[in-house]
């Protein structure tokens, strides 16, 4: 998979069938048409192309909403390089390019830059200022341009039953279960491992505290979660905190896991941590001493857990 980091940039010598979309998380509806892009290329001896967007349109158009996101940029990639595409186009999304009108995104994006000679889009897309073209015009554009448009139909999105916003909600709600189901993988957190307060240790579960890539990155309801992480090429279970620590009187909200069977200084490594399932609610305990038979029944039910996955 080349990868391009603006459709000004991109390069083929041959024609293309290109997908649009921001694909945030991947998931199964999305992996659906990547293979049918991917399928109708060979078929039709052309290159597939997916043109996404970075910032996420809605970033850029909707600064006051705080927009957050499945994946980073880097976590798309790295899906989007195990499902056999050709090119994937990365193009910059800014106030000016957004101004473009359906036309000029068709002529000059489309047509002249990418060689699309037949472009697979949903029922529902829609494109151009103020997103006021449907697929009806695309298909215009194509008579007038010379490329196929082939449309993805309502039962075809609607059978898979799953959506971004679905799996968004699923996370925000602390629901990992459900959002690694429709995701087909578990749902991740990447980042540096930073120094934190050194709580843990003082409990004797002394934990990695997580400094996420992307402040835009979506991070699961405050609660305890049990995670898997690759270390070192080994694969390790734990627990992982998120929230503010509020028995001890925290308030900046942290990501902290407790690695079993790990004595290993990870400060300043970069990890991987997989969320598999939550366990309860972050809560204020009366004391200290609650809070450690907390973690106690934590650590009861993640063993419990693992060994039930294995």
């Amino acid at each position: 998979m080349k990868i391009h980091s603006s459709a000004y940039s991109f390069l083929s010598s041959k024609a293309t069938v290109v997908t649009i979309g921001t694909f945030d998380g991947v998931h199964a509806g999305h992996q659906k048409i990547i293979q049918k892009l991917v399928n109708t290329a060979k078929a039709n001896q052309l290159e597939s192309v997916i043109l996404t967007f970075f910032p996420h349109p809605r970033m850029v158009l909707q600064q006051h909403k705080n927009i957050k996101l499945i994946n980073t940029i880097e976590e798309r990639i790295d899906i989007l390089e195990n499902t056999g595409i050709d090119h994937l186009v990365i193009h910059p999304f800014t106030m000016e390019f957004s101004r473009l009108s359906a036309e000029e995104f068709v002529h000059n994006i489309l047509v002249e830059k990418l060689k699309a000679k037949k472009v697979i889009i949903g029922y529902d897309h829609r494109f151009g200022r103020n997103r006021t073209a449907d697929i009806s015009d695309l298909r215009e554009f194509g008579k007038k341009y010379d490329f196929e448009v082939e449309e993805i139909s309502r039962h075809d999105v609607e059978e898979v039953g799953v959506s971004s916003t679905k799996i968004r909600n699923a996370i925000k709600d602390g629901d990992v279960r459900k959002a690694n189901a429709f995701l087909k993988q578990a749902f991740a957190l990447r980042g540096k491992v930073v120094k934190g307060k050194g709580l843990g240790r003082q409990f004797n579960y002394p934990t990695a505290n997580l400094q996420l890539e992307e402040p835009y990155k979506l991070v699961p309801k405050n609660g305890v979660y049990v995670v898997k992480s690759e270390i070192d090429g080994e694969e390790y279970y734990g627990m992982m905190n998120i929230g503010t620590n509020p028995t001890v009187g925290g308030v900046e909200r942290t990501i902290e896991t407790y690695f079993f069977d790990l004595d290993t200084d990870l400060y300043g490594k970069e990890l991987q941590i997989d969320i598999l399932i939550r366990i309860r609610d972050e809560k204020k305990f009366d004391s200290v001493e609650e809070l450690k038979i907390a973690m106690k029944q934590d650590e009861a039910f993640s063993l419990q857990f693992i060994k039930d996955q294995k």
